[in-house]
């Protein structure tokens, strides 16, 4: 397990990684569009986006995988059970004093050198995950944040060139993420941690739904938006509303935290 200081790079950025990345700014699609950006430069199974405040409140949550809803059940349980506490990285941020601006830094670890047994189990002995590499980020107004990629047993281990991609492209990824955390808190789309972890067991045409109407937007406006039948959109408003126990506009409202 290690972490060094993220400096400036000579290496160019990649065009193609750099429009997937700023395509997934202000959406739900935000790890998604960081996964499928870095997977054509290198192999990786999952991207998380962890965001926790000054005081410890967990604000911004995305996740995504190659295969399935893994990496998003993966993370809820991350939320739920508070993994960002125990989570060596995060922990470790916590610990660094308030810089006069963005600091950066690579994080690397492997599964087994996690010590907390439940949290090395849940979010990665379990989903077949060995190691992740991550673009670690403490803003002076005290926020830290985690852009992670995961690789899985089947994959090669990273190394010195993966390392330096990632080290290229953190400042992005890092700006990137500050700005979709200006966003989300803009729009109100800050969560509470209960409520952000039942975010995460939607599937993301219901999380798209959810998010324009988080923003003020009508159904008959989601449909627009999104190109759908206003039924359909009804359909996976209806959907959402069930898993996330809640049953009006109103009360999702209520899931944000101002």
């Amino acid at each position: 397990m290690r972490r060094w200081r993220i400096r400036p790079s000579a290496q160019p950025l990649a065009p193609r990684l750099v429009s997937g990345v700023l395509a997934g700014v202000g959406t739900p699609e935000l790890a998604a569009r960081y996964l499928a950006a870095m997977q054509q430069q290198l192999p990786v199974t999952f991207c998380t986006v962890f965001a926790v405040g000054a005081h410890g409140r967990l604000e911004t949550v995305s996740a995504a995988s190659t295969y399935g809803q893994t990496a998003e059940r993966t993370a809820e349980r991350y939320v739920a059970r508070r993994f960002d506490r125990l989570d060596p990285h995060m922990a470790w941020l916590a610990t660094r004093q308030r810089p006069a601006r963005m600091q950066l830094w690579l994080g690397h670890h492997r599964g087994d050198e996690l010590a907390d047994a439940d949290y090395r189990a849940a979010c990665y002995g379990d989903v077949g995950i060995r190691e992740r590499a991550s673009v670690l980020m403490l803003l002076p107004t005290g926020q830290r944040a985690a852009v992670s990629f995961y690789r899985s047993l089947a994959q090669p281990e990273f190394d010195a060139g993966d390392f330096a991609l990632l080290e290229a492209h953190a400042g992005l990824l890092a700006d990137a993420t500050a700005a979709h955390g200006r966003i989300a808190l803009a729009t109100g789309a800050t969560v509470e941690p209960g409520f952000a972890a039942r975010l995460l067991a939607l599937s993301l045409r219901e999380r798209e739904v959810i998010a324009h109407l988080r923003e003020g937007r009508t159904a008959k406006e989601a449909a627009r938006a999104l190109g759908l039948e206003l039924s359909t959109v009804r359909t996976h408003q209806y959907r959402a509303f069930r898993r996330l126990g809640i049953r009006t506009v109103k009360e999702l409202l209520r899931g944000a935290v101002a």
